[in-house]
């Protein structure tokens, strides 16, 4: 079969590969879809710790075509989705139910080979069923989405709460549309995209910001500005230093910020510990989806969440290698690999 292979840093390349057998309790998963994540990016760079020589890909959706002995809970022709985040169950963290956090954590995609193929294996205690009559490239949110999900639990939003969301990448859009989900009834997306900003409004957001306009602190909480005093929860969703600076300021007193966005491994920024402390603001980091990949793959299947605009192009397997190893084209959203001839 063709995978898209990492085989050290830096070096990307399409190869010809022996298909995988499904081992005892694991899934041999057609792919359909996998998206180009940023993380990808990261990791062909040495940005993001990995392990290669590996096949890239995290965020897939396929048809199961085999089961391994004892695999009993799904069964060939069945569409599923793949959280690639497999935990040991026995260290000190995944004893406290913190699977994210386990010291032993392999990913697939990433440690382990991924959805940049015609075909990945993957354990039946990381599928999640879809519809057999879904778009199978709505499927390939469903790993995102999950990481969203776990940023806005951990935000605690209610009811009538206000948000600020930094960035308009497909983790921001997918962010205001929970946010809305949630019950906020004020959320701010900025971004300096304005065809980003014109989506994010029909997504939900109730306004939205170009950080080219002026300070997007002071636009937003200054006491005329969009949310006096600042949001409830403030999402970095851009992974870039001005945001992530942003995010705490823009907090209001006794308010969270979110981090949801990947910086380069031992990047820093400049935070102001007496500002955290005197207005009581909690900066939290969000690490990939513990027990809430199940609940995207619902929301995806319900069409609760919008995927179809955030699909920018499909292509290839072919063209993948030129897509991860060069920066997204100027407003692209997600970009979809298609195994060729599926």
């Amino acid at each position: 079969m063709k995978a898209v292979r990492l085989e050290t840093t830096g070096k990307l390349q399409l190869c010809e590969v022996e298909r995988p057998a499904p081992g005892p309790g694991e899934l041999l998963v057609r792919i359909e879809a996998c998206g180009i994540c940023g993380t990808d990016r990261h990791i062909y760079h040495g940005e993001f710790p990995s392990k290669s020589p590996v096949t890239l890909g995290h965020e897939f959706a396929g048809i199961v075509e085999a089961v391994g002995d004892g695999a009993t809970d799904f069964r060939p022709g069945m569409r599923v989705t793949g959280d690639p985040n497999i935990s040991c169950g026995g260290c000190e963290e995944c004893r406290r139910g913190r699977v994210n956090l386990c010291r032993k954590l392999q990913a697939i995609g990433i440690h382990r080979d991924g959805g940049f193929a015609d075909y990945v294996c993957m354990p039946q205690s990381q599928a999640f069923a879809l519809p057999g009559d879904l778009d199978p490239l709505h499927g390939a949110f469903c790993e995102p989405l999950a990481c969203c999900i776990h940023g806005v639990d951990l935000g605690g939003l209610q009811a009538g709460s206000s948000a600020v969301v930094l960035g308009g990448g497909v983790i921001g859009l997918l962010t205001v549309q929970l946010a809305r989900l949630a019950g906020a009834t004020r959320v701010v997306l900025v971004t300096r995209s304005g065809e980003k900003r014109r989506l994010a409004e029909s997504l939900g957001a109730t306004a939205t910001v170009d950080p080219g306009d002026g300070d997007v602190v002071t636009r937003i909480a200054a006491e005329d500005g969009l949310l006096p005093g600042g949001a409830d929860v403030v999402f970095e969703c851009a992974g870039v230093p001005e945001t992530m600076q942003q995010a705490p300021r823009l907090a209001r007193r006794g308010g969270t910020a979110v981090i949801l966005g990947v910086m380069p491994q031992g990047a820093t920024i400049a935070i102001e510990p007496f500002d955290l402390l005197f207005r009581e603001v909690r900066l939290i980091g969000s690490f990939v989806n513990p027990f809430t990949h199940g609940r995207a793959a619902d929301l995806i299947a319900s069409g609760r969440i919008k995927v179809e605009p955030l699909i920018s192009r499909r292509i290839g397997l072919a063209e993948a290698p030129d897509a991860i190893t060069n920066p997204a084209r100027s407003g692209e959203i997600r970009v979809l690999v298609v195994p060729d001839g599926k």
